[in-house]
C-alpha cells in the first residue's frame, strides 16, 4: 500500500488516525529487491546488447536503447552492429547514458544488467545487437507488431490555411514524418503524389502522432482511416484483435451492449480486482470510435487494451449508423439566427461568431442525406413589429469533437482539417458544382 505523493510505502495499511510521517518508500525497494530476480550475464564476456528502443535528439542524434545481456560497454570503443536486415556493420560507440530516476546521465562504461542508451551508432534499428567485434553473436529477435490501420496525410488545402499554425508545407511534413520513422519502428510511411501514408497499430497509435505534429506547429488534412488488409488464396483478410475492457460492474450491460453492436466476440469475462474485466475478439475494423464511444457511456470509467492476434477473413460487420451532414453554403462567421435554423435540421458542432467556410461541415442532418445551409445569414431586418418576434434565441451547445471522434466521424468523401488551435470537418470538394461532378 502507497502514496506516491507522499513517498511512504507500507506492509498493511495504518490504522485510521495513527502518523505515518515517519513512512518512506524503504518497504517497497525491499519487496522489488526479494521478488524480481537480479539480472544475469558476465560483465567478463564479449560484449552483446540487443536494441529494443530509439530515441533521437538534434544536438546527439540517435540513441539506440536496450539492456547489457553479456560483458561491459566502454564510451570511445569500437563494436560490431549485426543488423538482421543489412548484416554486420562496424560502428564506434561514442557515449553510454544510463537513467537515475527519470533524469539520463552519461557514465563512461556500464556492465551486463544494465540498461544503456548508446550514441554514434548511426543508421542503427530495432532488433540490432551491438557486439564485441571479435565475438559478433545476435541475439534472438524480439516480434514488432504490424500496422493494422493506414491513414492519408496532406498540407491544408482549406480557405484557412495558415491562420493557426507556422508549419505548412509538404516537405516539413515529410521531414517530420521521416524523422518520426527512426523511432517509431511499428510504423510505416509511403509517399504518394505529395501526400503520405502512414500505417500504425490501431486509432490511438496514429491519433498520438496526429496531436503531436499538431502540439508542434503544423497544419495538415486527414482522410478516412482505412484497415490494412491482405489477400491469401483468393480471399480478403483483415487484422483481428484482443480487446480488454476493465470498468467497474455497474457498466457491464453498457459495455456489452455497445460490444454486440459491433459484432464483437466475448472470450472471457471474470472479476479483476473491484471491477469487471471483459475479454473480446474483434476485428479492427469494429474497434474504430470505441475508444471515444466508452467514454461517453462510462463517463470515462474504464481502461482498455487491445494486441493484434491474427488475420483473419473479412467478415460482415454492421454499417456506421451515421446520418448526413450540414455543409456551409457560404464563408463568413456563424450567427446566432442561421445555427437556429440549422439546429432545426440537426446538431451543430461550431458555436456564433466561428469562421467557416463555404464546403465545411458545421453540423450533423437529422436525415441521411448531406445538405448546404447558410449558418451566416442573420435576420431580415424589417419595419414590421410582431409580439414575440424579437424574443432572444435559444440554441443548444455545439457539439466539441476531439481528435478520435472526428476521426471516426468521417466518410470517404471527407477530411479533417488539423491546426494547432482547431478541429474543422470538411467535404473534399468544397464547392457544390465539384462534389457533383466528382460522385
Amino acid at each position: 500500500y502507497a502514496v506516491g505523493r507522499a513517498g511512504q510505502a507500507f506492509e498493511k495499511i495504518p490504522p485510521a488516525g495513527s502518523d505515518a510521517g515517519g513512512a518512506t518508500l524503504e518497504v517497497l525497494f525491499e519487496k522489488i529487491i526479494s521478488y524480481i530476480p537480479a539480472p544475469k550475464g558476465n560483465a567478463a564476456a564479449p560484449l552483446q546488447i540487443l536494441v529494443t528502443s530509439l530515441d533521437y535528439d538534434d544536438f546527439k542524434g540517435t540513441y539506440a536503447i536496450g539492456r547489457i545481456a553479456r560483458g561491459t560497454a566502454k564510451a570511445k570503443t569500437a563494436v560490431v552492429v549485426v543488423d538482421p536486415k543489412k548484416g554486420n556493420i562496424k560502428g564506434r560507440i561514442e557515449n553510454i547514458f544510463t537513467w537515475q530516476g527519470l533524469k539520463r546521465q552519461e557514465v563512461a562504461e556500464a556492465a551486463a544488467g544494465d540498461i544503456v542508451a548508446l550514441t554514434g551508432l548511426a543508421g542503427i534499428g530495432i532488433n540490432a545487437t551491438v557486439c564485441d567485434p571479435g565475438k559478433p553473436e545476435p541475439l534472438p529477435l524480439i516480434a514488432i507488431e504490424e500496422p493494422t490501420l493506414k491513414i492519408l496525410i496532406g498540407p491544408n488545402t482549406s480557405p484557412f490555411v495558415g491562420q493557426d499554425g507556422a508549419l505548412l508545407t509538404g516537405r516539413q511534413i515529410q521531414e517530420r514524418l521521416e524523422k518520426e520513422m527512426e523511432t517509431n519502428v511499428s510504423m510505416r510511411l509511403e509517399i504518394q503524389d505529395g501526400r503520405f501514408l502512414v500505417s500504425g497499430r490501431g486509432e490511438l497509435h496514429l491519433s498520438i502522432l496526429l496531436e503531436t505534429l499538431r502540439r508542434e506547429g503544423f497544419e495538415l488534412e486527414v482522410a478516412k482511416p482505412q484497415v490494412i488488409t491482405k489477400i491469401e488464396n483468393g480471399a480478403v483478410l483483415e487484422p483481428w484483435e484482443e480487446v480488454l475492457i476493465d470498468t467497474p460492474e455497474k457498466n457491464r450491460g453498457i459495455v456489452l451492449a455497445e460490444l454486440a453492436k459491433r459484432k464483437a466476440q466475448l472470450a472471457d469475462t471474470f472479476p479483476h480486482a473491484s471491477d469487471v474485466r471483459f475479454v473480446y475478439h474483434m476485428p479492427t475494423r469494429a474497434m474504430l470510435g470505441l475508444r471515444s464511444a466508452l467514454i461517453t457511456l462510462t463517463r470515462g470509467s474504464f481502461v482498455l487494451s487491445s494486441r493484434f492476434i491474427e488475420f483473419k477473413p473479412q467478415t460482415e460487420i454492421p454499417p456506421k449508423t451515421r446520418k448526413g451532414v450540414l455543409i456551409a453554403h457560404e464563408a463568413g462567421s456563424a450567427v446566432a439566427f442561421g445555427l437556429e435554423i440549422a439546429q432545426g435540421r440537426g446538431i451543430t458542432f461550431v458555436e456564433p461568431g466561428a469562421a467557416v467556410y463555404e464546403g465545411m461541415i458545421v453540423g450533423e442532418n437529422s436525415k441521411e442525406q448531406d445538405i448546404e445551409i447558410n449558418v451566416c445569414k442573420g435576420k431580415q431586418l424589417t419595419n414590421m413589429r410582431s409580439k414575440g418576434s424579437d424574443g432572444m434565441i435559444q440554441l443548444a451547445p455545439a457539439v466539441a469533437l476531439n481528435l478520435e471522434q472526428a476521426l471516426d466521424f468521417l466518410e470517404n468523401d471527407e477530411l479533417l482539417e488539423i491546426t494547432p488551435k482547431n478541429l474543422r470537418l470538411r467535404k473534399r470538394y468544397l464547392t457544390k458544382n465539384n462534389r457533383e461532378k466528382n460522385k
